[in-house]
């Protein structure tokens, strides 16, 4: 509700009289939903970071990005989605992964891209791991939303 408060208070008197309840609740939903993503690429880009030296770098990207998924399922479904979704846990966090597919394509396609041919983000994977969390966001909120936690 906190969120909810803030974002209209940020509209401009002609943008408030027009935003419905339920358009600030999906607002506020995405600001939180952007909030555990960059956790998630706190742990992404930490985990391409400790581990480039042994599996490479696109390897690092794999394994990076399960992990930062699972961390942003976990966020997700304590702060962000909270009460919504049902079933089991693991089925949970299957279906997550399974319907964030879409996403991770964007995400790794454009982090492998930036690391094969931009030497800064090979030298620096920030950038790509940034990047990829930008490209995949909307298509993961959307879906989380819509599928995983309804």
């Amino acid at each position: 509700m906190y969120i909810q408060t803030i974002l209209l208070r940020l509209l401009p008197p002609s943008l408030r009289r027009s935003a419905s309840p339920a358009r600030i609740a999906v607002a506020a939903e995405f600001v939180r939903f952007g909030l555990v993503g960059l956790v998630g690429l706190v742990i992404d880009t930490a985990t391409v970071y400790a581990t480039r030296g042994t599996l490479g770098l696109y390897g690092a990207g794999i394994v990076a990005y399960f992990a930062a998924a699972t961390v942003n399922w976990a966020l997700n479904r304590s702060f962000t989605f909270r009460g919504r979704g049902s079933g089991p846990m693991h089925r949970q966090w299957a279906m997550f992964l399974t319907t964030n597919l879409l996403g991770f394509v964007l995400n790794r396609s454009v982090y492998a891209l930036l690391v094969t041919f931009m030497p800064l983000a090979a030298a620096q994977p920030v950038i790509a791991t940034s990047a990829g969390a930008i490209a995949g966001m909307f298509v993961n909120f959307g879906v989380s939303r819509r599928l995983v936690f309804r």
